[in-house]
């Protein structure tokens, strides 16, 4: 009987510390969660100091997208300035042959450009079938040749007015669109200035440049055909120059030939009376 009652006396304290630890009135040390415990605390410090570097570096982008996206105070004080305005071609018109001159050369339509060359310069007339006719190589030759060169010139001058027409006909246009421009680039308005609206700007500008630069390239292509026209001209000169310098050297070989057999036959021949 002591026995058993040491024995359930036991039991009862077994139980009764065991419930005081879970109901916390004892400590139980685990070290496997101890360890779990510090890793984590370890894992939330490195967390706490990787946020504050990205804090840190979004501060820093903020403060400099905000100093980015100032605007110069003033812009159109300190920038924008006058240009000379686009002149239209003028000219009197005395006996009524340049009126449609000018209309030409100012708007680059062709139904203008052609007939107005026509009645402000000198028609080429043709031959007579009859004068072709009686003409030698070298002679005609020389007509078809100083005809092509008029003519030549005709095209290339008439192609010049309606590139220059182009050109000033669209000026106006142009002039708008580059003071769009320039007063979109010179604004204060948050809208304007946007990264977005900047590049469309940016976009904008190049394009004019562009379109620029095809219509330099036009008058200069104009200008080279002229200076080509006036290069085979001058070449036509000089060749007939050469040319007639050549056929006088024979027609004087050939006439000092027949003077010198003349010449002789009449020496021998002679005789005394």
């Amino acid at each position: 009987m002591k026995r058993k009652a040491l024995t359930l006396l036991l039991i009862m304290g077994l139980c009764v510390g065991t419930a005081s630890a879970q109901f916390g009135f004892g400590i139980v040390y685990d070290p496997t969660n101890y360890a779990n415990a510090l890793l984590r605390y370890a894992e939330l410090e490195q967390q706490l100091v990787q946020l504050k570097n990205s804090y840190t570096q979004l501060v820093t982008q903020y403060n400099l997208a905000l100093q980015m996206s100032r605007n110069l105070q003033n812009m159109p004080a300190r920038y924008e300035a006058q240009f000379s305005q686009w002149r239209n071609g003028s000219a009197l018109n005395t006996f009524g042959n340049t009126g449609t001159w000018i209309t030409g050369i100012n708007s680059g339509q062709i139904a203008s450009v052609n007939p107005g060359y026509q009645q402000a310069t000198t028609q080429l007339l043709p031959y007579n079938p009859n004068q072709l006719s009686g003409m030698n190589a070298d002679e005609l030759a020389r007509v078809h040749s100083q005809y092509a060169t008029v003519q030549l010139a005709d095209g290339a001058n008439t192609t010049a007015m309606a590139t220059i027409g182009s050109i000033r006909g669209n000026a106006q246009d142009i002039q708008t669109q580059i003071g769009n421009l320039e007063q979109d680039s010179l604004s204060n308005d948050p809208d304007l200035n946007t990264e977005v609206s900047v590049l469309n700007k940016i976009n904008a500008a190049g394009v004019l440049t562009l379109r620029t630069l095809q219509d330099s390239n036009k008058l200069l292509a104009s200008m080279l055909e002229e200076q080509t026209v006036l290069a085979k001209q001058q070449r036509e000169a000089t060749a007939n120059t050469i040319n007639a310098d050549i056929q006088r050297q024979a027609s004087m070989t050939a006439n000092m030939t027949q003077v010198s057999g003349t010449l002789t036959d009449s020496l021998q021949n002679f005789r005394m009376p």
